[in-house]
């Protein structure tokens, strides 16, 4: 009631009438100041468990995203980014503080194979239950982000559907001017063949294309779904930002919602977006996990179990990253739940045993 109350208050007028009042919100016209959610975790790139810079590939640095990159001469660097005040005004001012960044290697020669990418998985259960009547062209979804090239290029980025059968739909951003950040909005009509499965797999994948070689592009319309095709992937892509050695992409505002319309970013705090991304990932390796000594007999089985809260995506894999143990033989995993893991050393003396340890759960799509 309260929202409905300031929209009013914006939208109205001396003598305005309720029958106009009541036409503006069944045509759009009186839109909402509250925003909607979106699809997207951590679109503002706050929560990096893993590191702030690798040269790997995939999930290394922002949670959530990852990069698929292939067929380099020299590897390229993902980054959880820190913008600044003067250098990245136009977020800044809108509440940004943290973009995801790739920085290009030295791409000596062009190949049919080579990309670089970066992506972003949704489960199907989230889009099933976001109330997108995704097979009706008359319901749409909105797809704003903010990207920034140190290269004055043409980029593509595409939404997949993965269901009874794939479809895609690509977009373009339009030539970049270099080192400036752009808001890239992009609405999304339903279609016929579009279908999600409503579980925790893989369901839509978001895809930013810094390149992709001949062998991945071709025809491929813009702005219709068409069926997937594995060889074309996007339209044929300029190389200038791909042969431009330390050349840079990065984006940050990330926002997939239901509507036609782009609404504002919704801001949450650190600790809210943390939880979320605990789902997919979690890391204990920040500070070990300190257990005293005991008494122990030798060739005895000593278990433990850690509660996982938020629960897990899925079973995850548990990685012990460091151990330290006077007494035991080493640790093993058993029973990885969704909500809970066990593990257990067998002592290797009889008397006082001690062990430390630290771990990280990985759950991601």
């Amino acid at each position: 009631l309260m929202t409905k109350a300031r929209d009013l208050a914006d939208f109205l007028g001396d003598n305005t009438s309720l029958n106009t009042i009541n036409n503006a919100y069944a045509a759009g016209t009186l839109v909402p100041s509250s925003t909607n959610p979106s699809l997207i975790i951590n679109g503002a790139m706050q929560v990096a468990q893993r590191g702030t810079t690798s040269t790997s590939d995939e999930y290394q640095t922002v949670d959530r995203f990852r990069t698929s990159n292939a067929g380099l001469n020299e590897v390229v660097t993902q980054e959880h980014h820190t913008l600044t005040s003067s250098g990245d005004t136009e977020v800044w001012n809108l509440g940004f503080r943290k973009s995801y960044k790739q920085t290009n290697g030295n791409q000596t020669s062009v190949d049919a194979d080579d990309r670089v990418t970066m992506q972003y998985r949704i489960e199907g259960q989230d889009i099933t239950n976001s109330s997108w009547n995704y097979a009706s062209s008359s319901s749409d979804v909105t797809l704003s982000f903010w990207c920034k090239s140190s290269v004055a290029q043409n980029f593509y980025a595409r939404l997949q559907s993965y269901g009874s059968a794939n479809q895609v739909y690509v977009i373009e951003t339009g030539s970049l001017t270099a080192n400036t950040w752009t808001k890239i909005t992009k609405t999304i009509p339903g279609a016929s063949a579009v279908a999600f499965e409503n579980n925790n797999s893989l369901g839509a994948l978001l895809e930013f294309v810094m390149f992709r070689g001949t062998n991945k592009t071709g025809t491929r319309a813009l702005n219709v779904w068409e069926a997937y095709d594995t060889n074309v992937r996007v339209p044929d892509m300029d190389s200038t930002w791909y042969t431009t050695n330390d050349a840079t992409f990065e984006i940050t505002g990330v926002k997939l919602e239901v509507g036609s319309e782009a609404t504002d970013f919704q801001h949450t705090s650190y600790g809210e977006e943390l939880e979320k991304c605990q789902r997919y990932y979690r890391d204990a390796t920040d500070a070990d996990l300190s257990i005293e000594s005991f008494n122990v007999t030798s060739g005895d089985n000593h278990y433990r179990t850690i509660t996982l809260s938020p629960e897990m995506r899925t079973e995850p894999t548990i990685t012990f990253t460091s151990q330290s143990h006077s007494g035991f033989d080493g640790l093993t995993v058993f029973r990885p739940y969704k909500g809970r893991f066990s593990f257990y050393d067998v002592a290797t003396v009889t008397g006082r045993g001690t062990l430390q340890y630290s771990w990280t759960a990985d759950a991601e799509l």
